[in-house]
């Protein structure tokens, strides 16, 4: 999954978002849970320091007995961390739980103290170095007789107890958000899920599997997938209709060509051969022109594929044929899978300037090569075309030369000089490469690089 996709925007979104949520219910857990539990503790505590002060009630106030443990245990092990303590006001301890042996409890060293309804609540360090919970509330028999009667318990079992709420709380809500998130990850996929189906649809549809963009979509996408046909074959209107006028503006140059042509070659004078070497150049020029643009508008189908090995085997069978006499060797080595992402008119364009060329050059052989770059190493997929000869070659300087329009290195040879730059032409716009370098076979290499389907 890609950075910057909508699946992990969405997802990273959806986690933190999550994260936040889980992490503010547990601490709302928590803290709720510690409430109730120091409120669960301070109860307890209460229960026993009512019982104590019950159980003073009962006897004289100048007599006090040892009440017992208060129906807790605890109160009978020495520093168990659960105490109570009988204090007269301002004066010495007189009674004291058996668990605090000769300590004493005093509120003086408390770190923090409140007092709610006559009885104060406060923290403090025990005898043992135990964090306590302490109450206290004072008792008035009469003026000689006033007594502070404490009950003290071990705060460290409450912040156990809460450290393993809290460590349950967050494992729970740890599972719970990876669920979440897991969850929430299978519905964003699963939700986007028919975008790859578009994807597939129009990587079928270029390669040229498919005519029209093909559902079944989703309702959402149905409407795209209308409109995207619709677009496609107002598309192809406009580039018939192009062809159309390409066609007529031919043939309506070409006519006005033919007969200043004629006429110039009936009269032996040096104005009829000027007239019919321009005529002839501004025919030539025509038919180039003509040519890029109807080639423009080919090239832009969407959808037009072709099959490279067929074609190229028609073309070596006809250059075979031509060439005959010369006793020339046309190879070629194709591989089968080989597919241009382009309309086959193109095609044989290319090639066959190139092959042609090869074979006009030549001194015996010439051999052809094609090979596909896949689409995981090269982009979208790159297909390669060598023509080498065994001809003479070009030096680099004249191998640059050889593409501009028009221009020919050698008169020699049949042929107007704008093949090459047909090629160049072509391959720039289905977006190529066309280098001209030594061949191995010691002549000429021409190599174009196309679009592969």
């Amino acid at each position: 999954m890609r950075v910057n996709s909508l699946a992990f925007r969405l997802i990273a979104g959806a986690s933190i978002w999550s994260a936040i949520a889980l992490v503010v219910a547990g601490l709302i857990l928590t803290s709720l849970y510690r409430d109730t539990v120091e409120r669960a503790f301070d109860e307890r505590l209460s229960v026993y320091l009512k019982t104590l002060v019950g159980n003073l009630a009962t006897q004289s106030p100048g007599q006090l007995g040892d009440p017992g443990n208060l129906g807790e245990q605890r109160f009978e092990l020495i520093y168990s961390g659960w105490y109570w303590q009988i204090r007269q006001v301002n004066g010495p301890v007189l009674l004291a739980s058996r668990s605090l042996s000769t300590d004493t409890l005093d509120l003086a060293n408390a770190t923090s103290r409140s007092s709610i309804d006559g009885v104060e609540q406060a923290t403090m360090v025990g005898p043992d170095k135990q964090q306590l919970r302490v109450l206290q509330r004072t008792i008035t028999f009469d003026v000689d007789h006033r007594y502070d009667v404490l009950v003290a318990g071990n705060a460290s079992e409450l912040q156990e107890d809460i450290a393993d709420f809290r460590t349950s709380v967050a494992l729970t809500l740890a599972v719970f958000g990876i669920g979440l998130v897991a969850s929430t990850a299978f519905q964003i996929r699963w939700g986007l899920r028919p975008l790859d189906q578009v994807r597939r649809a129009l990587a079928a549809l270029r390669s040229g599997k498919e005519q029209s963009f093909e559902g079944p979509f989703p309702a959402e996408i149905e409407p795209l997938a209308k409109e995207l046909n619709a677009l496609m074959h107002s598309n192809q209107q406009i580039i018939e209709r192009a062809r159309t006028h390409v066609g007529n503006l031919a043939h309506a140059l070409k006519t006005p060509l033919s007969v200043i042509t004629n006429e110039a070659r009936s009269d032996d004078g040096k104005l009829a051969a000027k007239v019919g070497e321009q005529a002839e150049l501004m025919r030539m020029q025509i038919n180039h022109h003509l040519d890029r643009a109807r080639i423009a508008a080919r090239s832009q189908v969407i959808g037009a594929v072709t099959e490279v090995e067929p074609v190229l085997l028609r073309l070596v069978r006809a250059m075979r044929r031509i060439h005959e006499d010369r006793g020339l060797e046309v190879s070629l080595h194709a591989t089968p899978e080989a597919r241009f992402r382009g309309e086959q008119q193109d095609l044989e364009e290319m090639v066959g300037n190139l092959v042609d060329n090869a074979c006009k050059w030549a001194a015996a052989r010439v051999a052809i090569e094609v090979s596909v770059i896949p689409a995981a190493e090269d982009m979208d997929g790159s297909l390669i075309i060598r023509v080498d000869d065994d001809g003479p070659g070009l030096t680099e300087a004249e191998r640059l030369e050889a593409t501009r329009r028009g221009k020919r290195l050698d008169e020699s040879k049949p042929g107007s000089g704008l093949g090459l730059s047909i090629v160049t032409d072509l391959v720039a716009l289905y977006d190529g490469a066309f280098e001209l370098d030594r061949s191995p076979l010691g002549g000429l290499r021409a190599e174009v690089r196309l679009p592969a389907a």
